[in-house]
C-alpha cells in the first residue's frame, strides 16, 4: 500500500469510516473536467496529489511562488484540522486515538475494570520492616525448612479412611502438630488453638474491635499418597522435603503444604514484629481435603457456624488460583467459582445361568451399549456471556498483549455479536482442550465392575461415571438429561428403567433385566455460589493485594504490569464446605504456574523456593490490608 493510502486509510479509520472501494490510481494530471468537484471522493488525497505535482513543477524551475506557499499553508491548515479533530474523537466513547488506543481503554474499563495496588497504611513501617526481612537468606533458609519439615511428615489421606479416632493411620496428623508447634512457637502461644474432630485445626487471633467481622484464612495439612510403583521415577524422594538450591521437593510441596505453613508463617512474623490485629484473624486446616473433606471441612464448618454464626467471616481465602508471568504481563486468577460434582451409578441386573448357554446380551453388554450411549451424547460445551471463563478470556483480551491478535479480535467481537460468539467457541473447540471442562458440564467413565466368574453369567454390572457440573447447570437438569440419554438403551433391550427414584419404564418382570440409575456415594454437589466481583469491597481487596504484592516484588521478571481475571476450578476445594460462612470466598494460594517443577499430584512435585517467598509475602500483604482496609464489613 503506498504512504498516501496508509494515510487516507488511518483518517478514514479515525472518524469512524469504512473504505468501500479501492483508492484511485495514481493521476498524472488533475482536472475539474475529468474530475468535477462533486466527484472527488479523497479531498484530502487528491491535496497531496496536487501538492506533490506543484513541488516538483516549481522546484524544477527553481520557482518560490505564492501559489506553493499558498498550497503549504493549505495542507498545514489541513493537517492541523485532522489533528485536532482526531484528537477530540479519540476522547469519545468508541473511537481510537491516533495512534493510540483511546477505544481499546474504553472496551477493558467496560469488560474487565482493574482495582490499583492497594497497601497497608496505617502499617506500612512494619510491612516495610518484614519485606526487609524476607528478602535475607538467613529468613529464606529458614522458611524453605519450614516448608521441607511439614512435607517430611506424609500426612496422607486415604480414601477408605475410617472417622478419626477409628483408624490408626490419623495418627500422623499429631505427628504434624507436634512439628507445628515446635516451629511457630509464638503462633502458638498467642492464638487460640482448637482441635476439631480429633486432628482438623482452627486458630483464633482476636482483634481488638469486635464490630468487625473476621477474616478467614484456609488451607489444608493432608496430600494425595505416592503411587509405589513410581518411586524410581522421582529425583528427590517424594518426602524428602529437600531443598536443592532451587526447588523444595515433597510430596505436598505445591499442594498444599505452602498455604498451612505459609500462613503459619506470615503470623510468626507479625507476632515476631509486635502486631496486634484490629480485626480477628481466623486460621482453619482440614485434613482429608483430597477426598471431599469428610471428616475435616465438615467438621471445621460446624465448629465455625456454632462459634462464629452464619455468614460472620468479611472473606475467606484458601487454595486454588494463582498468577503467571509471560513476556509482558503478569495475569493473577483468583477463583470466584467452583463447578459442582455428581458420581452416577448406572446398574443392570440380568438373569444368570451357565455361561455355556447365553442369552444374546449379558448384563456386561448391556453395560457396555449404555456407556458407548453416553460417550457417544457428551455435554456440548459452549461460552455464558455472564460466565467466569467467559470474563476471563474477555479480561485477556483487555489486558493481556501477548494473545494472538485473531484471537483477541474474536474475542472482543462476541462480546456484542452472537456470530462471533459462536466462531469463538469453534475456535476454542480446536484449539483449547480445557474449553470442555471450562465451559460445560464433563463425563468420565470412571469405574467399571460386573462378573465374577468365567464361567457364569453376570447377574449385576455397573459403572460409575464422574460429573462436573457447569456453574449455569443444576443436579436435577443433569438428572433429567441423563434419564432421557439412558431410556432409548433401556428400551432396546426390553429393561425396566428407574432414573433417581422415579419410574422411567416400567418393567415386563425380574426375566427382562432392569436399568438403576442413582447418586453414586450420596454426594452430589450443585455449584458453587458465585463470589461476588464489579464493586465488591472484598473482590476488590483481594484484586488490590494482588496488584500491590506483586508490583512490590524483587523478583527478576515481575516489572511489569498485572492485571486480575477471575477464574473457576473445575475441581472442588474444602470451600464447597464453607458456603454458610460467608459470600466473600476466593480460591487464590498466590504460586506462580512457572514456579511448580512439575504439578501436584504427580511424580516430582516440587516448589521453587523464590515462589513460597512470594506466598509469604502475599499472606502478610493480606493480613495487613484486611486489618485496616474500609473495603470490608
Amino acid at each position: 500500500m503506498r504512504p498516501e493510502d496508509r494515510l487516507v486509510h488511518r483518517v478514514l479509520r479515525t472518524f469512524g469510516r469504512r473504505t468501500t472501494a479501492a483508492l484511485p490510481p495514481p493521476l498524472p494530471a488533475v482536472s475539474e473536467k475529468a474530475h468535477p468537484v462533486h466527484a472527488i471522493r479523497y479531498p484530502l488525497y487528491d491535496d497531496l496529489k496536487l501538492l506533490q505535482e506543484d513541488s516538483r513543477r516549481d522546484a524544477e524551475r527553481g520557482l518560490r511562488t505564492q501559489r506553493h506557499r499558498a498550497h503549504y499553508l493549505t495542507l498545514a491548515a489541513i493537517s492541523a484540522l485532522v489533528l485536532s479533530l482526531c484528537f477530540l474523537f479519540a476522547r469519545g466513547r468508541g473511537f481510537s486515538s491516533c495512534g493510540g488506543g483511546g477505544a481499546h481503554e474504553d472496551y477493558a474499563a467496560e469488560v474487565c475494570p482493574q482495582t490499583g495496588a492497594i497497601a497497608p497504611v496505617r502499617h506500612g513501617a512494619l510491612l516495610d520492616a518484614l519485606e526487609a526481612e524476607y528478602a535475607m537468606d538467613a529468613f529464606r533458609l529458614k522458611a524453605y525448612e519450614s516448608l521441607g519439615g511439614a512435607i517430611r511428615v506424609p500426612t496422607i489421606a486415604y480414601d477408605d479412611l475410617k472417622p478419626p479416632g477409628q483408624d490408626e493411620r490419623w495418627e500422623i496428623f499429631g505427628e504434624l502438630h507436634a512439628y507445628l508447634e515446635t516451629r511457630f512457637p509464638l503462633v502458638h502461644a498467642n492464638l487460640r488453638k482448637t482441635h476439631v474432630n480429633k486432628f482438623a485445626l482452627v486458630y483464633h487471633w482476636q482483634g481488638s474491635d469486635e464490630s468487625l467481622k473476621p477474616a478467614l484464612l484456609t488451607a489444608h495439612q493432608d496430600v494425595v499418597p505416592v503411587e509405589p510403583t513410581t518411586l524410581d521415577k522421582w529425583l528427590q524422594p517424594p518426602f524428602s522435603g529437600h531443598f536443592d538450591g532451587e526447588y523444595i521437593w515433597g510430596r505436598g510441596s505445591c499442594d498444599d503444604k505452602p498455604g498451612l505453613v505459609g500462613t503459619l508463617t506470615a503470623v510468626e512474623e507479625l507476632l515476631q514484629a509486635g502486631f496486634k490485629p484490629t480485626r480477628t484473624i481466623v486460621l482453619a486446616y482440614g485434613i482429608d481435603e483430597e477426598r471431599g473433606g469428610i471428616s475435616g471441612a465438615t467438621a471445621i464448618r460446624d465448629y465455625l457456624l456454632s462459634t462464629y454464626g452464619e455468614y460472620a467471616f468479611s472473606i475467606l481465602v484458601d487454595e486454588g488460583g494463582g498468577y503467571s508471568v509471560t513476556d509482558d504481563v503478569i495475569m493473577s486468577t483468583p477463583g470466584v467459582a467452583e463447578k459442582g460434582k455428581f458420581d452416577v451409578r448406572f446398574e443392570i441386573s440380568a438373569p444368570g445361568g451357565h455361561s455355556s448357554i447365553p442369552p444374546e446380551h449379558t448384563s456386561i453388554g448391556m453395560l457396555a451399549a449404555m456407556i458407548k450411549q453416553l460417550e457417544d451424547n457428551p455435554h456440548v460445551p459452549s461460552l455464558n456471556r455472564s460466565g467466569i471463563y467467559y470474563q476471563q478470556l474477555q479480561c485477556r483480551a483487555a489486558h493481556d498483549p501477548d494473545l494472538p491478535s485473531h484471537f483477541r479480535a474474536l474475542i472482543r467481537r462476541s462480546h456484542k455479536s452472537d456470530k462471533a460468539l459462536h466462531e469463538l467457541e469453534a475456535y476454542l473447540a480446536d484449539t483449547d482442550r480445557l474449553y470442555g471442562p471450562l465451559a460445560g458440564t464433563t463425563q468420565a467413565v470412571d469405574v467399571v465392575r460386573g462378573g465374577v466368574k468365567t464361567n457364569a453369567l453376570p447377574e449385576r454390572a455397573e459403572v460409575i461415571v464422574n460429573h462436573r457440573l457447569s456453574i449455569h447447570s443444576s443436579i436435577a437438569e443433569l438428572q433429567a438429561r441423563i434419564a432421557s440419554v439412558a431410556a432409548p438403551v433401556a428400551a432396546r433391550f426390553g429393561l425396566a428403567l428407574d432414573a433417581f427414584g422415579r419410574t422411567v419404564i416400567a418393567g415386563a418382570g425380574e426375566e427382562a433385566g432392569a436399568m438403576r440409575i442413582e447418586d453414586a456415594w450420596g454426594t452430589a454437589l450443585e455449584p458453587a455460589p458465585l463470589t461476588p466481583m464489579g464493586e465488591s469491597g472484598p473482590f476488590r481487596l483481594l484484586s488490590g493485594t494482588i496488584v500491590g504484592v506483586l508490583g512490590a516484588s524483587n523478583r527478576t521478571g515481575y516489572d511489569k504490569k498485572t492485571f486480575i481475571a477471575p477464574s473457576m476450578s473445575t475441581g472442588n476445594t474444602d470451600t464447597k464446605h464453607y458456603w454458610k460462612l460467608t459470600k466473600h470466598i476466593f480460591r487464590y494460594g498466590h504460586i506462580n504456574n512457572g514456579d511448580s517443577f512439575n504439578g501436584g499430584h504427580t511424580i516430582n512435585e516440587a516448589l521453587r523456593g523464590e515462589g513460597f517467598i512470594e506466598a509469604i509475602r502475599f499472606f502478610t500483604w493480606t493480613i495487613l490490608n484486611v486489618d485496616e482496609s474500609p473495603l470490608l464489613e
